[in-house]
């Protein structure tokens, strides 16, 4: 029997009409398996792993760890091209589309390539768009790019339009880390009606009804990462309010 692979699951979640949930992992504050022994009880669907800035070297430590801790597919979310582990089963391949340093729209890509070509990891290619989100974040001050801004909701449209007929595989709006607002419904509504490729939104997730209603205006995947680090029970109560909307 053939294993099928993530993204290829993400499809059928998405044509079922069925939200994912994944929860995001900070290697440098990864410090216990309390909290993947709540994203197993509470049905999580993915682990991603990455960061702006890690400075304690534990990238691929942190990586094996919850590989042997969980069956739940671990995926890179990469903050440089450091960030690359075969211990991983899959890696978003991210171009910042939203933004204007070619070195994150390919240079890097061009670097990074045979050390992905060689791990094994399934890559799926990503157009990541950073969302102005009310002060500036981790990711918009370490790619240097402006956010597009969150009134601006035309833009974000065709931009995503663009990164779907370049023929890259999923789209992620992005707040970014510790976001004072998240992206608007309005915004995700826009963009997910001007693409059929799968709709990936983080950054400023902070409540069940912020992720609840960012699935109903057309998520197909929320991913979460500061708010669960403040409040663990997020994890259950998010992923059982989005796995039955």
């Amino acid at each position: 029997m053939i294993q099928k692979t993530i993204y290829s699951l993400i499809l059928e979640r998405q044509k079922r009409g069925e939200k994912l949930f994944s929860i995001l992992i900070d290697p440098d504050k990864f410090e216990s398996d309390k909290t993947i022994k709540l994203a197993e009880k509470a049905g999580v669907d993915f682990i991603m792993v990455g960061g702006s800035l890690i400075t304690n070297g534990s990238f691929e430590d942190s990586v094996a760890t919850i590989k042997k801790l969980t069956s739940i597919p671990v995926i890179i979310f990469p903050g440089n091209g450091m960030q690359i582990t075969s211990k991983a089963d899959a890696i978003l391949l991210l171009s910042l589309i939203s933004g204007r340093n070619a070195n994150l729209l390919i240079g890097d890509h061009v670097i990074a390539a045979p050390h992905l070509k060689s791990s094994g990891l399934e890559i799926m290619p990503t157009g990541y768009m950073l969302i102005e989100s009310g002060k500036q974040t981790a990711a918009s001050y370490m790619s240097n790019t402006l956010p597009i801004p969150a009134d601006k909701s035309d833009i974000a449209m065709c931009t995503a339009m663009a990164g779907e007929m370049l023929g890259l595989k999923l789209i992620y709006l992005d707040a970014g880390s510790g976001a004072e607002k998240c992206i608007s419904t309005e915004m995700i509504k826009r963009v997910k009606e001007s693409i059929r490729i799968p709709l990936i939104i983080g950054g400023g997730i902070n409540s069940v009804k912020k992720a609840t209603d960012a699935c109903k205006a057309g998520a197909d995947l929320i991913v979460v990462g500061n708010a669960i680090e403040k409040d663990s029970r997020l994890i259950k109560n998010i992923a059982d309010a989005i796995h039955n909307l």
